[in-house]
């Protein structure tokens, strides 16, 4: 009987609840390098039982393993509330060793929706724990996992050096799955730089040791990155071959986003060696795994949210309940000479205890509704980035390679017939502008100007690209020589462009003036049309879509929008918002 199968017969088996607690924080673990689905089942059960016990360490270990199976499940905001809510237990225990794991995985979430910067000091908040504890295995984990940053910023120096001291630490404590991370990290950087031999050379050592350690989920990371080796390489046929081998482990074991992967790299690799109908099959099927991770993710955010604020309450009504007990008991053993007495003042002191656990759980409340708040937005602000990316990166080029099949098409075809050949210029006429929408699209949903040089720029462009015809917008800008946090910056220029647009749709307006500007400690803008206004009261009773977005989001900043409109009068928009925020 293997130790995955002992685990479940003690599980199963009528013994004291914390043994068994303990057997389902073993199998969670040992499961989570086999089914991401199978490991979420076993810690919710296990849950249950931590509840009933009282115990907060396990329940955060078990909240631990189903943050890591959500993360490689592609469910990045479910994984984030279940980080910070075992780092928050972990923090009350000062268990500092647990608090450097979950600091790493926080990282890593960073890393993955790019937010580098944030990344990094994350990494070195967890490299600084280990130090402290001597965690020579820990601090080699550190150096693998913080060399992507840098690899990702194209410092491949960096990061190479990073990998190398991770690896030499890896030695020093024969650790061959360690030394299996190097070799795959170093073997990636090898393949940035186009050093197909040595890439090779480094996948086939990690692939070896992980075969070797029958460790499925690492050989299904190792399959897929061979893929990727040898479809910039040039040999397609060992590219479908590993590709396949990865996705038939993957798909076993739950790891959506690793077959997506895989199947977008398949259809890059199909499109290249000419294979279009397959092309188009493996994108498709790309296509329909990330938008099951992202519905997944939206129907389950509400779940999410009253979770972490019923881990919280419960933890908290376990800490009452134990205060309450004890001072009932001394009320008991120090008080029968005065008992009126004592109870009157037991009665005001729990009234006053009452009175203050209301307002904190009144301020937690505050506190978990921000958060949702934050998440939601940056949820959006991050799925925008993904569906303009994909627009642009996997729509995009097909419609130009449709349109320069069809060009070559009619280059080298003769048609004699009028109707035949009009048809055809139809159609490429129609891809084009395909192409150009696909672009258009993509540009508003995330435009690159707003990322590279600032608010009052995008803004600029945004105005521009409308007819003036139509509508004729003035523009003035002053004092963003220093540019403020991208989320302002970004949620700024959602409102801006929600107002544009609503005017555009609705106002009848032929001028528009836009004012922003920024001083020491605010950030004010102006936005006023001559259009045909509206009456306010009534919007204020059923209020629409596009103002409860300018509300919302200006709220979420901390800030004030004021709207002075009548019918027949125009609209003036005034907001103020404060240049800093919590992040």
């Amino acid at each position: 009987m293997n130790v995955i199968d002992s685990l479940r017969s003690v599980i199963n088996s009528k013994i004291q609840p914390s043994w068994k607690l303990n057997a389902y924080v073993l199998l969670a673990g040992r499961l989570s390098n086999v089914s991401f689905n199978e490991t979420i089942r076993i810690a919710e059960e296990g849950l249950q039982l931590a509840k009933q016990v009282k115990d907060s360490v396990a329940y955060a270990q078990l909240n631990h393993y189903i943050a890591v199976a959500n993360y490689f499940k592609g469910d990045y905001e479910k994984a984030a509330g279940l980080y910070y809510t075992a780092l928050g237990i972990y923090e009350r225990y000062n268990n500092q060793q647990q608090i450097a794991y979950v600091l790493n995985d926080i990282a890593k979430l960073y890393r993955k929706t790019r937010d580098l910067v944030r990344a990094a000091q994350t990494y070195e908040q967890a490299l600084t724990v280990f130090r402290s504890l001597n965690d020579s295995s820990g601090i080699q984990m550190i150096y693998n996992e913080s060399g992507v940053v840098y690899e990702y910023q194209g410092n491949y120096t960096e990061a190479l050096r990073r990998y190398r001291t991770s690896l030499q630490i890896a030695e020093q404590l024969k650790d061959d799955a360690g030394k299996s991370w190097c070799y795959n990290f170093i073997a990636g950087v090898y393949l940035l730089q186009n050093k197909y031999e040595q890439a090779e050379d480094y996948n086939l050592r990690a692939l070896a040791i992980r075969q070797q350690l029958k460790d499925t989920f690492a050989i299904s990371l190792s399959y897929s990155d061979l893929g990727n080796l040898y479809s910039s390489w040039g040999k397609y046929d060992r590219a479908e071959y590993y590709f396949e081998q990865s996705n038939f482990i993957a798909d076993k074991m739950g790891y959506k986003e690793l077959v997506s992967n895989n199947y977008q790299s398949m259809s890059q690799l199909a499109n290249t060696m000419g294979k279009y109908k397959e092309a188009f099959e493996y994108f498709t099927w790309h296509t329909q795994l990330k938008d099951s991770i992202f519905n997944a993710q939206k129907t389950r955010q509400i779940e999410e949210i009253s979770t972490i604020y019923e881990t919280t309450r419960r933890e908290k009504q376990i800490q009452d309940q134990q205060n309450i007990i004890r001072k009932r008991n001394q009320l008991l053993f120090g008080a029968i000479g005065v008992f009126l007495i004592s109870v009157l003042i037991a009665f005001l002191l729990y009234n006053r205890y009452k009175w203050k656990q209301q307002a904190k759980l009144q301020t937690e409340i505050s506190k978990q509704q921000e958060l949702a708040a934050k998440a939601i937005v940056e949820a959006e602000e991050t799925e925008r980035s993904r569906i303009a990316k994909d627009l642009h990166d996997s729509v995009g080029q097909m419609m130009s390679a449709a349109r320069m099949n069809l060009s070559s098409f009619s280059n080298t075809v003769q048609l004699h017939d009028i109707e035949q050949k009009q048809s055809l210029s139809n159609i490429i006429t129609l891809v084009d502008e395909s192409c150009k929408e696909v672009r258009a699209v993509s540009h508003s949903m995330m435009p690159q100007i707003l990322l590279k040089k600032g608010l009052p720029e995008a803004v600029e462009e945004l105005v521009t690209r409308i007819n003036s015809n139509v509508l004729k917008i003035n523009l003035h800008a002053e004092g963003f020589e220093q540019r403020p946090h991208s989320n302002i910056e970004t949620i700024l220029y959602r409102v801006i462009q929600e107002c544009v647009n609503n005017t555009l749709k609705h106002a009848e307006a032929k001028h528009m003036d836009i004012s922003i500007i920024k001083e020491a400690e605010m950030i004010s803008i102006t936005i006023e049309d001559d259009g045909k206004g509206f009456t306010l009261s009534e919007t204020d009773a059923e209020e629409g879509m596009g103002l409860k977005n300018i509300r919302n989001r200006v709220r979420f900043l901390k800030g004030e929008v004021n709207f002075d409109t009548a019918p027949g009068k125009g609209t003036s928009i005034v907001i103020h918002v404060p240049v800093s925020i919590e992040s």
